[in-house]
């Protein structure tokens, strides 16, 4: 387990030389360790051996693409994943998001932009909030707040950090219809954004806690408005 003293180290994976070596440097003058890897294979290698706590990741890589090696980086664990993705590639985006990465930017982009993106994640997926001590319950559904850990009927759920944060909020909050931008800013920390972020997310955590995902018991559409949770009680 790293030290909480150590600096955060950054893999950035990109094709393109000139965007690795920009975003190398911002990352740096901010305090990141950063690796760097200009395809998926190398991007995977360097995943296992140098374990970091965040990833850049351009979608558009030769041999093993961007959703790929995405899917990969989560099925090895909560690792946050930072997408880079062209203004056209809406499609691409939202599988990225359906796959379970938890933010992204659109080229071109601002390097500080990024660089304040990553340590919104990082900060989101590692402070502890201040009754991080307590859990939230609904029935058989428990969010353990410190270990970031949520179980349903006892089983561990696999949810990205983006997830847990967007559960935690409506456990939270329960009984309250709450619009897509609303939501974007509560959990994302956005004022600006593309809604469909917050929609693939609730649709991925549906799948997660509803018995029936197409008929959902918890997670409501509250049509016009967004989305209410409705608590199941003890």
């Amino acid at each position: 387990m790293k030290h909480e003293a150590e600096a955060r180290r950054v893999l950035v994976v990109d094709d393109d030389h000139a965007v690795r070596d920009v975003l190398r440097r911002y990352l740096e003058r901010s305090g990141y360790e950063v690796d760097l890897a200009e395809d998926g294979e190398t991007a995977l290698r360097l995943f296992a051996e140098r374990e970091p706590d965040l990833v850049v990741l351009d979608l558009m890589l030769p041999g093993v693409g961007g959703l790929e090696v995405c899917r990969r980086v989560r099925d090895r664990g909560q690792v946050p994943v930072v997408m880079l993705t062209a203004l056209g590639e809406e499609s691409d985006r939202v599988l990225g998001l359906e796959i379970g990465a938890d933010d992204y930017v659109v080229k071109p982009f601002s390097p500080r932009e990024l660089v304040l993106r990553v340590g919104s994640v990082l900060r989101r997926s590692r402070a502890a909030p201040a009754d991080a001590r307590e859990s939230l319950v609904d029935g058989a559904l428990r969010l353990e707040l410190e270990a970031r850990r949520g179980t349903l009927n006892g089983v561990e759920l696999a949810l990205t950090g983006r997830e847990f944060d967007l559960l935690a909020f409506l456990l939270r909050n329960p009984g309250r219809a709450f619009t897509r931008p609303e939501l974007l800013e509560a959990v994302w920390g956005w004022n600006f954004g593309d809604h469909s972020t917050v929609t693939v997310h609730m649709r991925r955590l549906r799948e997660k806690i509803e018995p029936d995902p197409a008929r959902p018991d918890r997670i409501s559409t509250v049509w016009g408005v967004g989305y209410r949770y409705d608590a199941e009680g003890p």
